[in-house]
């Protein structure tokens, strides 16, 4: 169960990593026409875009970098509570294999999951960026949870 629970904390590092860089990635045009044509999502997308320096800054180094350290954390007590459950002996060969076993494989899914997730987050920039935007646009709506202001000012 702990060790789901690490992947999971891996993903969402992952899924935020990728937002950082498609928000990067990202350009105004395209949501310009759909802000026009008034299309769900469209003007929360602009918003990102105009402010993706804080945006990608947020996704990448606050909660990409804080998965990461959470994710180490929890593979330790993990590793512990296995080696705790199996009745080995501290520094015993098992006990070590295992040890840099799920951290090789916790460290491997980490990186090549944010290399992966950066590939797709520029190749599909414009889509990811469009459905945070919804996203952004239903929480302020329903929930009246505002994450990107609006900065522009109105006459």
């Amino acid at each position: 169960m702990g060790l789901i629970v690490v992947l999971m904390i891996v993903v969402i590092g992952v899924f935020f990593d990728m937002l950082g860089i498609a928000a990067a990635a990202g350009e105004e045009k395209p949501f310009h026409a759909m802000a026009a044509k008034k299309v769900y999502g469209a003007k929360y997308a602009i918003r990102i875009v105009r402010n993706a320096d804080r945006f990608a800054s947020f996704c990448n180094d606050v909660i990409g970098d804080i998965a990461g350290i959470i994710s180490g954390a929890a593979a330790a007590i993990v590793i512990i509570q296995l080696a705790n459950e199996l009745q080995l002996g501290q520094g015993s060969l098992i006990e070590s294999s295992i040890n840099i076993g799920l951290t090789s494989l916790i460290a491997a899914l980490t990186v090549g999951g944010k290399a992966m997730g950066k590939s797709l987050a520029i190749t599909f920039s414009k889509d990811i960026i469009f459905r945070v935007g919804k996203t952004l646009q239903f929480l302020e709506e329903k929930l009246h949870l505002v994450i990107i202001k609006d900065t522009k000012k109105t006459k």
